[in-house]
Formats: structure tokens, sequence, C-alpha cells
């Protein structure tokens, strides 16, 4: 990989991993349009583990309270609302990792195409726009029962479609289900922390397991652009859903979706 391929590859991790536009279309793309070679399993593990860490960090506070107040939910204390939001958390993980163990390679076999992205940007787009704007955004983070932890992680398993976004989808299902815009966006990216983990762990076993060569460099510079890009992306989506709503992001994926259609037809 190139200095060039390294730093645009590993800001496209950062900046797209918690926006609703797609961080795997993003990822596939260059080499579908400009060629580039496939930036290999290392490289992936070391973007990976840097957007983890900005979202670990950058909602340190939220996380320690919740698995304190889990664990304590073992014991005298009983249930509260932080225990309560660590099991939901859990319990939106679950069909991701199931359903992505069993549909993993036939998804990476069949849907990873340039297509397949441009129209799943554009349906999953116009979903976003809708649930943004009919969605009654009355319930807050709290509010969320187990049902509805359950179907946002149902959600959360489309995204292994390319082109549909992890964040995105979450985030229309949490709209959907009366949440309110800051609420599906902070369930959404404490929902990325386990899926990202278990992604980064799947990749890095496969890497220990196999005949792979490591440029340290690569991956110590990758994964530091991704933590600076996606903590950012993170503080900046909060602060712009707020006074705008999802509307630019619904904007972007359908001029890239029938950007791409167009570019495909030509």
């Amino acid at each position: 990989m190139s200095i060039i391929e390294i730093i645009v590859l590993a800001l496209i991790q950062g900046l797209t991993e918690f926006l609703p536009i797609s961080s795997s279309a993003h990822l596939i793309l260059p080499s579908q349009i400009l060629g580039w070679q496939d930036q290999g399993l290392a490289f992936d593990v070391a973007v990976h583990v840097g957007t983890l860490i900005a979202v670990v960090i950058y909602f340190r506070k939220e996380v320690v309270e919740i698995l304190a107040a889990w664990f304590k939910s073992f014991g005298a204390q009983g249930a509260t609302d932080d225990s309560k939001l660590g099991w939901w958390i859990i319990l939106g993980t679950i069909p991701a990792a199931v359903l992505g163990l069993i549909f993993k390679d036939l998804i990476e076999l069949y849907l990873r195409s340039a297509w397949v992205i441009a129209i799943t940007t554009i349906l999953f787009g116009l979903l976003l726009w809708y649930a943004d704007v009919k969605g009654k955004q009355t319930k807050t983070i709290y509010q969320l029962t187990w049902k509805s932890a359950l179907m946002i992680g149902m959600a959360q398993a489309m995204a292994m479609i390319p082109g549909t976004s992890r964040s995105g989808i979450t985030m229309t299902a949490g709209l959907m289900l009366g949440m309110n815009k800051q609420s599906a966006a902070r369930f959404s990216f404490l929902l990325a922390i386990p899926v990202i983990s278990m992604m980064g762990l799947y990749y890095t076993i496969e890497l220990a397991l196999g005949d792979h060569v490591v440029d340290w460099t690569t991956l110590i510079l990758g994964a530091g652009l991704s933590f600076i890009s996606a903590y950012a992306c993170i503080f900046l989506f909060l602060k712009i859903i707020e006074r705008m709503g999802m509307m630019p992001f619904v904007i972007y994926r359908l001029l890239l979706g029938v950007g791409l259609i167009v570019f495909l037809m030509m």
C-alpha cells in the first residue's frame, strides 16, 4: 500500500464508521472505482482497533457506569437504568454475531459490488429520511425495552450488506421506535463497541492463523489516523444532528447512490 492509500483508507474508516453512510461501502469503492488492491486483513484489524478506541474513549463515562451497574446487578443492588442498558446492548449484539457467522462468506461472495452499494445506499438513505421525519422522537435511551433493543439488533445485522451502514440502520430503527436523535445515536455508538470488538477479535484470530506479512508502520499509522478521524467524527456528528437532523446524510447518500449508478452505466 502506498502512503496515499494508507491515509485515505484510514480516514475513510474513521470518518464513516459512525456516520450513517456505510464505512464498508466507502472502503470497497476505491478498489471498485480506482482499481486499488485490497488493503489486507492486518490493515482491517488496525483501523477497526483505531475506531474502537475512539468510541470507548469518547463514551468512557457511560461505559464505566454501564459496566459497573451491570456487574452490581448480580448482587444486592439489583437492576438499575444503567444495568438494564448494559443488558440491552448485549441483547442487541446477538443478532449481528449469529447472523454474521452464518452469512459472512455468502455476503462477501455475492454482495460486495458497486451495484449493490448504489442500491442499498439510496434505499436505506430514504428509510433514514422517513424515520427522521415520521419518528415520534420522545423516548430517551433509558426508555428502551428489551423488545426495542432486540429489534435494533436485528436491524444492525442487516448492515452486513455493503451500503446499508451499521450506524445508519440502527439509528433508523431507533428513530422508528420513538427514540430522540441523540438517544438513537448514542445507543448506536454504544452498540458499536461489542460489534467492533468481535470483528477485531475475529480478524485477529484469522490473521494469527494465516500466513500474513505484517507491516507495523502501516498498521500503526492506519490505527492512529482512524482513531483521530473517528473521535472527531463522533463529536461533530452529535452536534450536527442536534441542529439539522439526519437530512445532510440522507442527501449525501442519495447523491452518492445516483452518482454510482451513473458511473456504472457509462
